[in-house]
Protein backbone atom coordinates (compact mmCIF):
# COMPACT_ATOMS: atom_id res chain seq x y z
CA UNK A 1 0.00 0.00 0.00
CA UNK A 2 1.33 3.43 -0.94
CA UNK A 3 2.13 5.92 1.77
CA UNK A 4 0.95 9.48 2.27
CA UNK A 5 3.35 12.34 2.98
CA UNK A 6 1.48 15.49 3.97
CA UNK A 7 2.96 18.82 2.88
CA UNK A 8 2.22 21.54 5.47
CA UNK A 9 3.64 24.51 3.54
CA UNK A 10 0.28 26.19 3.04
CA UNK A 11 -0.52 26.19 6.74
CA UNK A 12 2.55 28.41 6.97
CA UNK A 13 1.37 30.41 3.93
CA UNK A 14 -1.79 31.35 5.83
CA UNK A 15 0.24 32.32 8.89
CA UNK A 16 2.70 34.46 6.92
CA UNK A 17 -0.16 36.30 5.16
CA UNK A 18 -0.78 38.21 8.39
CA UNK A 19 2.55 37.75 10.13
CA UNK A 20 0.88 36.07 13.09
CA UNK A 21 1.90 33.06 15.16
CA UNK A 22 -1.00 31.01 13.87
CA UNK A 23 -1.93 28.69 12.29
CA UNK A 24 1.08 26.66 13.39
CA UNK A 25 2.48 24.25 10.77
CA UNK A 26 4.12 22.23 13.53
CA UNK A 27 0.74 21.65 15.20
CA UNK A 28 -0.69 20.73 11.78
CA UNK A 29 2.08 18.18 11.33
CA UNK A 30 1.26 16.54 14.64
CA UNK A 31 -2.43 16.31 13.76
CA UNK A 32 -1.57 14.90 10.31
CA UNK A 33 0.56 12.18 11.86
CA UNK A 34 -2.17 11.24 14.32
CA UNK A 35 -4.59 11.04 11.37
CA UNK A 36 -2.39 8.53 9.54
CA UNK A 37 0.23 10.47 7.59
CA UNK A 38 3.37 8.43 6.89
CA UNK A 39 5.58 11.50 6.60
CA UNK A 40 5.60 15.28 6.89
CA UNK A 41 6.86 17.45 4.03
CA UNK A 42 8.06 21.03 4.41
CA UNK A 43 9.73 23.17 1.73
CA UNK A 44 12.22 25.68 3.10
CA UNK A 45 12.44 28.19 0.27
CA UNK A 46 15.27 30.62 -0.27
CA UNK A 47 12.88 33.57 0.20
CA UNK A 48 11.23 31.97 3.26
CA UNK A 49 7.78 32.76 1.86
CA UNK A 50 6.04 30.18 4.05
CA UNK A 51 8.07 27.67 6.08
CA UNK A 52 10.65 29.35 8.34
CA UNK A 53 13.93 28.00 9.75
CA UNK A 54 12.36 27.78 13.20
CA UNK A 55 9.58 25.58 11.81
CA UNK A 56 12.09 23.09 10.42
CA UNK A 57 13.94 22.84 13.72
CA UNK A 58 10.73 22.37 15.69
CA UNK A 59 9.48 19.81 13.19
CA UNK A 60 12.71 17.86 13.63
CA UNK A 61 11.95 17.66 17.34
CA UNK A 62 8.31 16.57 17.10
CA UNK A 63 7.82 14.57 13.89
CA UNK A 64 7.43 10.90 14.76
CA UNK A 65 7.21 9.43 11.26
CA UNK A 66 9.62 10.91 8.70
CA UNK A 67 10.56 14.53 8.14
CA UNK A 68 10.95 15.23 4.42
CA UNK A 69 12.72 18.51 3.70
CA UNK A 70 12.15 19.95 0.24
CA UNK A 71 14.87 22.39 -0.80
CA UNK A 72 16.75 23.97 -3.64
CA UNK A 73 20.21 22.72 -4.56
CA UNK A 74 22.22 25.46 -2.84
CA UNK A 75 25.11 25.40 -0.36
CA UNK A 76 22.92 27.16 2.23
CA UNK A 77 20.18 24.54 2.03
CA UNK A 78 22.58 21.60 2.04
CA UNK A 79 24.18 23.08 5.16
CA UNK A 80 20.80 23.38 6.88
CA UNK A 81 19.90 19.80 5.97
CA UNK A 82 23.22 18.49 7.31
CA UNK A 83 22.53 20.32 10.57
CA UNK A 84 18.86 19.38 10.97
CA UNK A 85 19.20 15.83 9.57
CA UNK A 86 15.73 15.06 8.19
CA UNK A 87 15.12 11.47 7.20
CA UNK A 88 14.71 12.53 3.56
CA UNK A 89 15.72 15.53 1.47
CA UNK A 90 13.87 16.17 -1.79
CA UNK A 91 15.86 18.34 -4.18
CA UNK A 92 13.62 20.66 -6.18
CA UNK A 93 14.05 23.53 -8.66
CA UNK A 94 13.27 26.94 -7.27
CA UNK A 95 12.51 30.33 -8.79
CA UNK A 96 11.55 33.31 -6.63
CA UNK A 97 8.82 34.55 -8.96
CA UNK A 98 6.89 31.26 -9.22
CA UNK A 99 3.69 30.69 -7.23
CA UNK A 100 4.61 27.06 -6.69
CA UNK A 101 7.16 24.64 -8.11
CA UNK A 102 6.42 24.74 -11.83
CA UNK A 103 8.35 21.73 -13.08
CA UNK A 104 10.88 19.08 -12.27
CA UNK A 105 14.55 19.61 -11.58
CA UNK A 106 16.54 19.21 -14.79
CA UNK A 107 19.18 16.67 -13.81
CA UNK A 108 20.86 16.80 -17.20
CA UNK A 109 21.54 20.53 -16.92
CA UNK A 110 22.33 20.53 -13.21
CA UNK A 111 23.90 17.10 -12.94
CA UNK A 112 27.20 18.20 -11.39
CA UNK A 113 25.80 20.24 -8.52
CA UNK A 114 23.00 17.74 -7.87
CA UNK A 115 25.51 14.90 -7.74
CA UNK A 116 27.66 16.83 -5.25
CA UNK A 117 24.67 17.61 -3.04
CA UNK A 118 23.52 14.00 -3.09
CA UNK A 119 26.98 12.78 -2.11
CA UNK A 120 27.18 15.21 0.82
CA UNK A 121 23.69 14.39 2.07
CA UNK A 122 23.98 10.62 1.73
CA UNK A 123 27.34 10.65 3.51
CA UNK A 124 25.45 12.10 6.50
CA UNK A 125 22.90 9.28 6.40
CA UNK A 126 20.16 11.33 4.75
CA UNK A 127 18.12 9.71 1.99
CA UNK A 128 17.83 11.85 -1.13
CA UNK A 129 14.96 12.16 -3.56
CA UNK A 130 14.92 14.29 -6.71
CA UNK A 131 11.75 15.97 -7.95
CA UNK A 132 11.68 15.44 -11.70
CA UNK A 133 9.31 15.44 -14.64
CA UNK A 134 8.05 12.04 -15.83
CA UNK A 135 10.83 11.70 -18.36
CA UNK A 136 12.81 8.48 -18.80
CA UNK A 137 16.10 10.27 -19.44
CA UNK A 138 15.72 12.21 -16.18
CA UNK A 139 15.00 8.94 -14.37
CA UNK A 140 18.17 7.39 -15.77
CA UNK A 141 20.29 10.36 -14.67
CA UNK A 142 18.74 10.18 -11.18
CA UNK A 143 19.98 6.62 -11.01
CA UNK A 144 23.46 7.59 -12.23
CA UNK A 145 23.87 10.37 -9.63
CA UNK A 146 22.96 7.90 -6.86
CA UNK A 147 19.62 9.35 -5.79
CA UNK A 148 17.77 7.01 -3.44
CA UNK A 149 14.40 7.84 -4.95
CA UNK A 150 12.56 10.07 -7.37
CA UNK A 151 9.43 12.11 -6.91
CA UNK A 152 7.57 12.23 -10.20
CA UNK A 153 6.01 15.60 -10.99
CA UNK A 154 2.30 14.93 -11.57
CA UNK A 155 1.26 18.53 -12.25
CA UNK A 156 0.95 18.23 -16.03
CA UNK A 157 -1.54 15.38 -15.57
CA UNK A 158 -3.49 16.88 -12.67
CA UNK A 159 -3.86 20.32 -14.28
CA UNK A 160 -4.71 19.18 -17.81
CA UNK A 161 -8.34 19.47 -18.96
CA UNK A 162 -8.05 17.96 -22.44
CA UNK A 163 -8.90 14.23 -22.19
CA UNK A 164 -6.35 13.22 -24.84
CA UNK A 165 -3.55 15.31 -23.35
CA UNK A 166 -4.49 14.11 -19.88
CA UNK A 167 -4.26 10.50 -21.03
CA UNK A 168 -0.83 11.14 -22.55
CA UNK A 169 0.39 12.87 -19.37
CA UNK A 170 -0.70 9.94 -17.25
CA UNK A 171 0.97 7.46 -19.61
CA UNK A 172 4.21 9.39 -19.10
CA UNK A 173 3.84 9.02 -15.32
CA UNK A 174 3.21 5.29 -15.61
CA UNK A 175 6.22 4.78 -17.87
CA UNK A 176 8.50 6.85 -15.63
CA UNK A 177 7.37 4.99 -12.51
CA UNK A 178 7.97 1.60 -14.10
CA UNK A 179 11.44 2.57 -15.35
CA UNK A 180 12.40 4.00 -11.96
CA UNK A 181 11.18 0.87 -10.20
CA UNK A 182 13.21 -1.35 -12.53
CA UNK A 183 16.29 0.73 -11.66
CA UNK A 184 15.53 0.05 -7.98
CA UNK A 185 14.81 3.68 -7.21
CA UNK A 186 12.12 4.53 -4.69
CA UNK A 187 9.16 6.05 -6.53
CA UNK A 188 7.10 8.89 -5.09
CA UNK A 189 4.62 11.17 -6.85
CA UNK A 190 3.35 14.63 -6.16
CA UNK A 191 2.13 18.06 -7.25
CA UNK A 192 -1.47 18.96 -7.91
CA UNK A 193 -2.95 15.68 -6.68
CA UNK A 194 -6.40 16.16 -5.15
CA UNK A 195 -9.24 14.03 -3.78
CA UNK A 196 -10.50 13.34 -7.31
CA UNK A 197 -7.27 12.83 -9.25
CA UNK A 198 -5.78 10.46 -6.64
CA UNK A 199 -8.36 7.85 -7.68
CA UNK A 200 -6.87 7.68 -11.16
CA UNK A 201 -3.64 6.21 -9.77
CA UNK A 202 -5.40 2.95 -8.90
CA UNK A 203 -3.34 -0.04 -9.93
CA UNK A 204 -0.05 1.85 -10.31
CA UNK A 205 1.73 -0.22 -7.69
CA UNK A 206 5.17 1.17 -8.51
CA UNK A 207 4.40 4.34 -6.56
CA UNK A 208 5.59 4.02 -2.98
CA UNK A 209 4.26 7.30 -1.64
CA UNK A 210 2.15 10.30 -2.62
CA UNK A 211 3.21 13.77 -1.48
CA UNK A 212 0.11 15.94 -1.14
CA UNK A 213 -0.29 19.36 0.39
CA UNK A 214 -2.46 22.04 -1.18
CA UNK A 215 -5.59 19.95 -1.60
CA UNK A 216 -5.37 18.57 1.95
CA UNK A 217 -4.80 22.00 3.51
CA UNK A 218 -7.63 23.45 1.41
CA UNK A 219 -10.01 20.74 2.58
CA UNK A 220 -8.76 21.12 6.13
CA UNK A 221 -9.95 24.74 6.07
CA UNK A 222 -13.47 23.35 5.69
CA UNK A 223 -13.51 20.08 7.63
CA UNK A 224 -10.41 20.18 9.85
CA UNK A 225 -6.91 18.76 9.40
CA UNK A 226 -7.59 15.38 10.97
CA UNK A 227 -10.61 14.63 8.79
CA UNK A 228 -8.90 15.93 5.65
CA UNK A 229 -5.87 13.66 6.16
CA UNK A 230 -7.98 10.63 7.09
CA UNK A 231 -10.08 11.04 3.95
CA UNK A 232 -7.01 11.16 1.72
CA UNK A 233 -5.44 8.24 3.59
CA UNK A 234 -8.61 6.20 2.93
CA UNK A 235 -8.53 7.04 -0.79
CA UNK A 236 -4.89 5.99 -1.09
CA UNK A 237 -5.56 2.76 0.80
CA UNK A 238 -8.18 1.87 -1.80
CA UNK A 239 -5.85 2.26 -4.81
Amino acid sequence: MAGLAVNIDHIATLRQARGTRYPDPVAAAMIAEMAGADGIVAHLREDRRHIQDRDIRLLRQVVQTRLILEMGVTPEMVGIALDVKPEVVTLVPEKREELTTEGGLDLIVHREKVSEAIENLRSAGILVSVFIDPDVEQIKVAHRVNADMVEIHTGAFCDEVSPSKREKAFADIVNAAKVASKLRLGVNAGHGICYNSIKEFAGLKEIDEFSIGHSIVSRASMVGMEKAVREMRTLISAL
